[in-house]
């Protein structure tokens, strides 16, 4: 059996996430999530209640960073869109698109 090796490493790292569908039937449908783990293409998303495969979405990813509040900030958001490419029973993978925005609270 071939083994399967990924093009950008995955780190397991637990962010809050507000997905909001913008498409395929699921436009205006908004959840929290926390992601499972993430790399520069997309995320995986523990969720019962996966999007369809295919559904577009924008995103907010949050950081909770130390170094933020001694800046006067408590979170930084990562803003992007991406599309559901796989699900399962344990959640759903958004391979994110190339465009974001990074902003602070």
């Amino acid at each position: 059996m071939a083994e399967t090796y990924r093009k950008m490493a995955r780190f397991d790292l637990k962010l809050t996430a507000c997905l909001l569908a913008t498409g395929n039937g699921e436009k205006g449908k908004s959840i929290e999530l926390m992601t499972r783990n993430i790399c520069s293409g997309g995320a995986y998303f523990l969720t019962d209640k996966p999007m369809p495969k295919g559904t577009e979405v924008e995103m907010d990813l949050i950081l909770e960073l130390n170094r933020l509040h001694e800046l006067g900030s408590r979170q930084s958001h990562i803003h992007v869109s991406g599309s559901v490419i796989r699900t399962d029973h344990q959640g759903m993978a958004v391979c994110f698109d190339r465009k974001y925005t990074i902003s602070s609270n």
